[in-house]
């Protein structure tokens, strides 16, 4: 899979980024293209803001448990895949403000590094590796930009 935190890679990812317009339909799926952005921003407010609540003890069990493989792991996410509630956009969001905070998030997280996030905590899984970490950061932003075609 491919490293987030290299910059030719955190590079494409952004110039994936830049080809989408407000107006890009999905491939598949009922989120309209700032919604997606949106959406991928709550993955890196987990990480920078404290604006999500934690999960509580038996939910963070059962997503370690059964979730967490699936989503650090390196098997692409399917079509239409089950997200958790917190992840879920149904309000109308701004295209440009949604792009500026994704890629701002992506530049943030590059610099920072591997070894800012080697071992840190995350909101839902517990501790992570890099590997995992970017595994997450990476897979599904791939994911959301090639529903949207880029």
């Amino acid at each position: 899979m491919k490293r987030i935190f290299q910059p030719s890679v955190t590079n494409e990812v952004i110039e994936r980024i830049n080809k989408l317009s407000s107006t890009t339909p999905p491939l598949w799926g009922k989120m309209s293209v700032a919604q997606m952005l949106a959406h991928c921003n709550v993955t890196y407010e987990m990480v920078y803001d404290d604006i999500h609540p934690k999960p509580n003890a038996l939910l963070k069990f059962i997503l370690k448990s059964f979730v967490k493989s699936k989503v650090v792991g390196e098997q692409p996410f399917p079509k239409n895949s089950k997200t958790a509630p917190q992840f879920i956009i149904t309000d109308e969001k701004e295209f440009e403000k949604e792009k500026t905070r994704l890629i701002n998030h992506l530049t943030q997280t590059q610099q920072l590094g591997e070894s800012y996030f080697d071992g840190k905590e995350s909101h839902s899984f517990g501790k992570l590796t890099a590997n995992e970490w970017n595994n997450m950061f990476y897979k599904h932003l791939d994911h959301h930009l090639t529903q949207f075609g880029v």
